[in-house]
């Protein structure tokens, strides 16, 4: 397994996951990690994002923000995910080039990782994706 695939990972936008989002990778096995709008390049792995989470309901602006700015220029360097509250799905509207799939929120559980999974899968990203489980199998 190559370094890069090793350090293959999510980011989660803003920077104060929700528990609820927090347990979901974590159980799922999803490697990720909570970074702010303006610090996620910075804090990028050596290998560049899988992909990203961001939460347009726990920091509108901020994630917005972000959206723009990675897909600056038409970048699609990595899959983002987008939650988005019910009384947001407005915003959407004039913005589907920001992100590839939205999940409202409160979400459940296996919706979350059911629909990541096909978004990274479709990306041809959950192959260089690495579990904590199979890191685990092999240690």
């Amino acid at each position: 397994m190559t370094v890069a695939a090793r350090e293959s990972m999510l980011a989660v936008v803003p920077d104060s996951a929700s528990p609820e989002l927090a347990r979901t990778l974590d159980l799922a096995g999803y490697r990720w990690k909570a970074v702010s709008d303006r610090d996620a390049e910075e804090h990028a792995p050596p290998g560049g994002w899988a992909g990203a989470i961001v939460d347009v309901g726990t920091d509108p602006d901020g994630g917005w923000a972000f959206l723009r700015t990675i897909r600056k220029g038409g970048d699609r360097t990595f899959p983002v995910m987008l939650l988005v509250g019910g009384g947001q799905l407005g915003d959407l509207e004039h913005r589907d080039e920001l992100f590839d799939d939205f999940c409202l929120t409160p979400f459940h559980p296996a919706e979350l990782e059911a629909r990541l999974r096909h978004l990274l899968a479709n990306e041809g990203v959950e192959g260089r994706l690495v579990r904590l489980e199979t890191e685990r199998h092999l240690n």
